[in-house]
């Protein structure tokens, strides 16, 4: 069935669902009559999503196992307006400024994104930009990135009985000091092990954990949200977790918004 001349509808693509529910409410209410046609979770199931469904937008996650949004992007432009969704990475962030492209920083804030709607409505005037020399751009700029990058820590080894299990960091939901250990997080289990939270903060990509804490790090894309409780404290949501973390007024600066 062809859709209504006057309706705009968009893919999510993005390997984690949680990361696709946050931004699907967040256009809900930034965007009550855009219709979300369909969700992928990496690039090859969003060029094919985008040939059945032809939307008029598609939010593309960067960081996907198997094709990227960027390869994923070098097949949809020209033909859908493109809107890239990003962890913190101040080199991919340049990039972005530089070439002037759409992109919105995880986590998706509410404001963000009622400026980056506000901007689509605006360019859906127009056919879809070829962006084709600015993804160029932005890969190249993204590789020498990587280049200039520090190695960090990628696996936690933790003790458990009498086995060694390696965690992802990519698992890791938080880190908290924990008196002589400290507590690893993730979605499936918590787990003990005695590197400190200093050590941790000195081998871990600033750009994916963040210090909320003394006491804590925090990995950026399991941010659901940030709340205010009754004595005015800053308090840290991580998706799947009852457990509320706080951030102290020392870190308070990296939700400026709130």
């Amino acid at each position: 069935m062809a859709k209504a001349a006057t309706t705009v509808s968009a893919l999510i693509v993005d390997d984690e669902a949680p990361m696709r529910d946050q931004l699907r409410a967040r256009l809900r209410e930034a965007w009550p009559a855009l219709d979300i046609a369909g969700e992928a979770a990496n690039g090859v199931e969003a060029v094919a999503m985008a040939a059945e469904h032809q939307p008029d937008i598609v939010f593309l996650d960067i960081r996907m196992p198997g094709q990227s949004g960027i390869e994923a992007a070098r097949q949809l432009c020209g033909r859908c307006h493109i809107v890239f969704v990003t962890a913190y990475d101040q080199y991919a962030l340049d990039a972005f400024e530089q070439g002037a492209m759409d992109y919105l920083l995880k986590p998706v804030t509410a404001e963000r994104l009622a400026t980056t709607c506000a901007r689509l409505r605006q360019r859906l005037a127009a056919p879809p930009e070829d962006i084709g020399q600015k993804l160029a751009q932005l890969t190249a700029a993204l590789e020498q990135g990587r280049a200039a990058r520090p190695s960090y820590l990628r696996w936690i080894q933790a003790q458990v009985g009498g086995s060694l299990r390696m965690i992802s960091t990519r698992e890791v939901l938080f880190f908290r000091s924990d008196e002589k250990y400290t507590r690893v997080q993730t979605a499936q289990a918590e787990l003990l092990i005695r590197k400190t939270l200093k050590e941790l903060a000195d081998e871990l990509d600033p750009d994916e954990f963040w210090r909320i804490h003394r006491s804590t790090l925090v990995r950026v894309d399991a941010i659901a949200a940030v709340t205010r409780d009754m004595r005015g404290r800053q308090m840290l949501k991580v998706h799947g977790m009852t457990e509320a973390l706080e951030v102290s007024r020392n870190h308070a600066h990296l939700f400026q918004q709130m």
